[in-house]
């Protein structure tokens, strides 16, 4: 999950690093550093805590007419957080350097035998092992010593390698962790573990595969196999991410932004996809012809997290309009339980980033054993994109908070049109209920818009009586159970509170024996078909005492009588009722982690992006 950045060109290099890094750190933050090459050596800056630390330490060298150079951002697996762990690491003469995003597996073994062989080390991490093979392969041919490193090597990496003794040069290297170069037009190339860091820069990408090198020099950039060092094609693509996009917009943290932009997101997703009119869903980009679908025997939905929450949702709308059954599983479960995947079985890989490890795992097993596979998946050119047999993007826009918020809504568009989509090439839903259900969705995003109008108020007042408890309660049933797990997920991750969701149903099994006056429950009911059942369950709630936030539909009058505090939504189709619930429970972390002093877009312990297992 660390943050990689690299530079070589004509511009000073440790601004170049700085603002890179800025727009990595959503991918570590525990420690940071970097590295440049001026009169012949390696100078080197490294701390602990976020980035502002090293830009402080940094300050006095911010001028060096320095034009080549790595920075990182960490997120710790192997070591803690301290200035010695933090990278770059060099070899000890200090004349090869490392930045490294990923775990080595073997690096024990590694490590003792090179110790026997006197290289001694200075840290407690893994990457340290790295730095000291390249130097002992290194002669005359750096990209020749990495390479033959790597090959010692077990384990997910995504290398950035300089030495002194090659002033114009800068190694990449990747294997199941992103890896990314950017070209600019003045000639200057960029390495980066994620396309924000090169969007100040350029929108010009060339995506590394596994097993790929990259150097970067004065000649250009070029790709070379790791297995066997043949040049491999070099392919430039432009993104269309704008840097604008990944700045807050004048909202005090990105979480908020990514908030208000959901109405947008949904626009975004839905263009293209549907026919208004008709009602007619096409997506061509799964490449799963009628034939294919009429066969399906069952679909595995296979994510982690708020991805994850986002496929319980869909196995609802999936089952109903499709009627093919469907397994949610945690892609950390999946890839090593034994699946029943044959040639009728779609699995559905979800993921942000395409690059989380589990799901990325998850996916390549199941095409193993003979499954199809495709992906839903926010960034262009990711691993998941490239390896899946059809992608559906989610055209949600780069997301920096680490809480997932635009991404899950435009998770939840998806799969939704996906759902419509199977039922209308099985034959299962008439024109009629496709032209509504298509109505409904594009509507949603102005009702979504209103939401957000008078929403962010009303949650502000509302936890003044809540942003100091200790523990929460969220339920739901039906489509908004999923929605109380990711409600409590968000608190949880944000705030530090210790959250739970449940179905609203499960309460009498267990978890009613936590009710008291100190136990805030939030519960989810809107007008459904459940509707009547989560009131019962909320009538159990308050005969115990529990401090009950009750989110409902306008009109209800009902839920006055039963809630502490109560907030009303516009009525929507019950389908839709994920998409409206979500923003509530967005908002109540969202303004409970900011009332208590959190630090809502780089929340401790977490990474956006979970590329390592």
């Amino acid at each position: 999950m660390c943050g990689i950045v690299g530079y070589i060109g004509t511009r000073r290099v440790v601004p170049v690093l700085l603002e890179g890094l800025k727009r990595l750190e959503y991918r570590g933050y525990d420690s940071a550093g970097l590295v440049f090459h001026h009169e012949n050596r390696l100078t080197t800056y490294r701390c602990e805590g976020k980035l502002a630390n090293l830009e402080n330490l940094v300050d006095e060298v911010i001028g060096t007419p320095a034009h080549v150079g790595l920075g990182h951002t960490r997120w710790a697996t192997h070591g803690a957080p301290t200035e010695k762990n933090a990278h770059p690491h060099t070899d000890q003469s200090g004349r090869v350097v490392v930045v490294h995003n990923g775990i080595i597996e073997n690096y024990n073994s590694l490590r003792e035998n090179l110790k026997k062989e006197g290289f001694i080390f200075s840290s407690d991490t893994d990457t340290e092992v790295l730095a000291h093979l390249i130097a002992r392969h290194l002669e005359d041919d750096l990209a020749d010593a990495v390479r033959r490193a790597l090959a010692l090597v077990e384990g997910t990496y995504a290398l950035g390698v300089m030495s002194a003794d090659h002033p114009g040069m800068l190694i990449g290297a990747r294997n199941n962790s992103p890896l990314v170069m950017g070209v600019v037009d003045d000639g200057s190339l960029l390495l980066a573990s994620d396309i924000p860091a090169l969007l100040p820069f350029t929108t010009k990408v060339i995506l590394l595969d596994d097993q790929q090198m990259a150097v970067l020099s004065a000649q250009g950039p070029a790709v070379f196999s790791l297995k066997t060092g043949a040049a491999a094609p070099v392919t430039v693509q432009t993104i269309d991410w704008s840097v604008a996009m990944a700045e807050k917009g004048g909202h005090k943290h990105f979480m908020l932004k990514e908030i208000y932009e959901q109405p947008q997101v949904i626009t975004n997703t839905i263009s293209g996809r549907v026919d208004a009119e008709t009602g007619v869903v096409d997506l061509p980009e799964i490449a799963l012809d009628e034939a294919a679908i009429q066969k399906l025997e069952r679909i595995y939905l296979v994510a982690c997290g708020t991805s994850w929450h986002a496929a319980l949702v869909a196995k609802q709308w999936i089952e109903k309009y499709a009627r093919i059954p469907v397994e949610v599983d945690y892609a950390s479960e999946f890839r090593y339980r034994t699946i029943l995947v044959t040639e009728r079985v779609l699995v559905v890989a979800i993921s942000q980033s395409g690059e989380t490890a589990d799901t990325l795992a998850g996916m390549r097993r199941a095409r193993e054993l003979g499954g199809r596979a495709i992906t839903i998946c926010n960034v262009v050119g990711s691993t998941m994109t490239r390896e899946a047999d059809g992608t559906l993007y989610t055209h949600a826009g780069p997301e920096i908070g680490v809480a997932a918020t635009k991404t899950f809504m435009a998770q939840l568009v998806v799969l939704y049109l996906f759902a419509l989509y199977l039922g209308q090439r099985r034959r299962l839903v008439d024109d009629q209920t496709s032209k509504r259900c298509v109505r409904n969705l594009v509507a949603s995003a102005a009702v979504v818009e209103r939401v957000l109008s008078f929403l962010p108020a009303r949650i502000k007042t509302l936890i003044e009586s809540y942003h100091d408890c200790r523990d929460f309660l969220f339920v739901g049933r039906g489509l908004t159970f999923p929605i109380a797990l990711e409600g409590a997920l968000k608190l949880k991750e944000l705030s530090y509170i210790h959250a739970e969701g449940y179905a609203a149903g499960e309460l009498k099994h267990g978890p009613l024996a936590l009710i008291d006056r100190d136990m805030p429950v939030v519960a989810l009911a809107p007008g459904d078909a459940v509707y009547h059942k989560t009131i019962s369950n909320v009538q159990e709630i308050k005969a115990r005492q529990g401090r009950l936030i009750l989110i409902g539909d306008e009109g209800d009058d009902f839920l006055a009588d039963l809630g502490d505090h109560v907030v009303v939504l516009p009525t929507i189709d019950e389908d839709l009722s994920p998409i409206l619930y979500s923003l509530p429970a967005q908002l109540l972390a969202y303004e409970i982690a900011n009332r208590r002093g959190c630090d809502v877009d780089q929340p401790r312990n977490l990474a956006k992006s979970v590329t390592v297992e």
